[in-house]
């Protein structure tokens, strides 16, 4: 669904003009979203996987270990589709909490495409480097966003995510070159252009909503605590992927709020796509070292 048909649909959550502030600035902060119950059982969820970790000695298809994992001492990247692995995270991905609020930005009749958990361990030595959501998973228009919710808040020197606001109204960037390798195109947009960014932080239960075109990334977490991040993606129903996901998951493609669709929306625009031997980011081996 596009821009103007989403916006002519009456809101649930947010008020018109943050609409018009989300689709103007390709995000939008809501500080304290998540109730403190919600975020009591998504922690608790999380501790039960950062448990099920212990017996890793290498990355696999939902754990990417970071540098100094051990049984004794758990340093985790990123969990992949957090959802097929505590059913606590899919029950809150299906809560009008999050499906109504996707609704005021993606249209009345949601979908549910994947999901990650960033955790950013203390001390880290792994950053998210600067991309484009779309260009991961492109889709038949623009249509998806990915909600990232603090589940214990996040200040400055944990490597809070930074964007670039108006990013999505400009071009689509490569993240691999001709060989497969994984590049930085995004990051050479954003030359003589850094004291535009900006890095939202807030409490326990703040919630961004990105755009899936805005450049976005993040720093090193330098802190004594953990970062977690959790990422969830929703777009229109009618809202197509059109490549292989490479983060599969039974989850994708549901209905979460509304019908399905009877009819595909398409969006003009050129989408870069990977090709299919691509290297980097959803490497489900070793050890992280850089992460898209």
């Amino acid at each position: 669904m596009h821009e103007e048909d989403i916006l002519r649909n009456a809101p649930s959550v947010l008020t018109q003009a943050q609409r018009r502030q989300f689709f103007a600035d390709g995000f939008l902060t809501l500080e304290n979203y998540v109730d403190a119950g919600r975020l009591l059982k998504l922690n608790a969820a999380l501790d039960e996987m950062i448990e099920a970790s212990r017996s890793l000695a290498e990355s696999n298809g939902a754990y990417v270990l970071e540098a100094g994992h051990s049984a004794a001492s758990p340093r985790l990247h990123r969990i992949s589709n957090p959802q097929d692995l505590h059913p606590a995270v899919w029950d809150f991905f299906l809560d009008p909490l999050l499906t109504d609020l996707a609704a005021d930005v993606v249209g009345p009749d949601v979908k549910f495409h994947h999901a990650k958990l960033n955790l950013k361990a203390p001390k880290g030595v792994e950053r998210f480097q600067w991309h484009q959501d779309i260009v991961g998973w492109p889709h038949t228009d623009f249509s998806p966003v990915t909600f990232g919710i603090y589940l214990n808040g996040c200040s400055s020197d944990q490597g809070p995510l930074s964007l670039l606001p108006g990013s999505h109204r400009g071009p689509l960037h490569d993240i691999f070159n001709e060989a497969g390798d994984l590049i930085q195109g995004a990051a050479e947009s954003l030359k003589g252009r850094e004291a535009e960014i900006v890095a939202p932080t807030g409490g326990s239960g703040t919630l961004l909503i990105l755009n899936c075109r805005i450049i976005h990334g993040s720093g090193l977490n330098t802190s004594d605590r953990a970062r977690p991040l959790l990422l969830p993606v929703y777009s229109s129903a009618d809202s197509f992927p059109y490549t292989p996901s490479r983060l599969p998951t039974p989850r994708m493609g549901e209905i979460v709020r509304g019908q399905p669709a009877r009819f595909a929306s398409f969006d003009a625009s050129r989408c870069p796509l990977a090709p299919n031997d691509a290297k980097g980011p959803w490497s489900r081996k070793g050890v992280a070292r850089e992460a898209y």
